[in-house]
């Protein structure tokens, strides 16, 4: 069978880990307008392209949830999913997930039973989801770890992800500070140290400010090796993304770490946003810059 003539047609697959915030994704896109179906089995998801394309016109931008509640969906997905990109379908995968310690203080705070916790703990039942899930993490076309999100800042994500996405046909860029202090972001498609930067956490004056005010640039750029990074990872990243976007790449994470997330890395992401919001699609994320000195 080949491929149904609907040009504008938005296929986006929730997935990810129990408790990751897969509920809240599907409410805030349903609020987008998407046609959206929780826990669609995965043996009906070819048959929704076998309506008539003028039944389904009227639902060009479709959000399913489909996960391991679905018996046959680890075992079917593989095939499934590659089946529908073959016939040249604009699948998006978008995988949520969180660390062991947060999905746990979540599963406790609304007394919910994971769905592999079953003659175990919630921390062992996670454990073999992840594993189990590890191979449709790889096949993600955008990751997120909303383990430092709320429901409301989750919220604020996805429309701003989604919203660029639906006016720019280009690949939406997020540049992410973080501190290696905290770990590294698992959403990270990119990683980037900078930690041989100067550190102005060690002068007096700026140690309690935070990469976006100013005076941080400021004291950065003066010294010739920022500058001198930047326009090397800058002519970078120019020779990088096409290559993406040629392979259908929709999203692009790079993530920035410095020690503690607050002074370095937070300046030269928000450098990089302005060098590449005028051809890109771009998000700033700063994800450790609210933890205290």
């Amino acid at each position: 069978m080949g491929r149904l003539d609907l040009p504008n047609l938005r296929l986006v697959i929730i997935t990810g880990l129990s408790g990751s915030g897969k509920s809240t994704v599907i409410r805030v896109l349903e609020d987008m307008g998407f046609f959206c179906i929780d826990n669609l089995p995965i043996a009906l998801l070819p048959k929704l392209f076998e309506l008539p394309s003028a039944s389904l016109r009227e639902y060009s931008q479709i959000a399913l949830v489909m996960d391991l509640r679905e018996k046959e969906f680890l075992k079917a997905y593989p095939e499934v999913f590659n089946q529908l990109r073959e016939r040249g379908y604009p699948l998006e995968i978008v995988f949520l997930e969180a660390s062991d310690e947060v999905l746990i203080r979540r599963y406790s705070q609304t007394r919910r039973t994971h769905p592999l916790a079953e003659g175990c703990g919630v921390g062992e039942g996670i454990r073999k989801e992840r594993q189990m899930l590890a191979g449709l993490r790889t096949m993600a076309t955008l990751r997120i770890d909303t383990s430092t999100y709320n429901v409301h800042q989750l919220q604020g994500a996805i429309r701003e992800i989604f919203e660029k996405k639906l006016t720019g046909r280009r690949m939406n860029l997020t540049f992410l500070s973080f501190g290696y202090s905290r770990g590294i972001p698992q959403e990270a498609d990119l990683l980037i140290d900078v930690r041989f930067l100067p550190n102005p956490y060690f002068e007096q004056e700026l140690k309690t400010l935070s990469g976006l005010d100013s005076r941080i640039r400021e004291y950065l750029f003066q010294f010739e090796e920022t500058r001198d990074f930047l326009a090397r990872f800058r002519s970078f990243m120019e020779y990088l993304l096409p290559r993406y976007e040629g392979e259908g790449k929709a999203y692009l994470t790079v993530a920035v770490g410095c020690t503690g997330g607050r002074h370095r890395s937070v300046a030269i992401a928000e450098e990089l946003g302005n060098l590449f919001q005028e051809t890109y699609p771009v998000r700033r994320r700063h994800r450790d810059l609210d933890v205290s000195l």
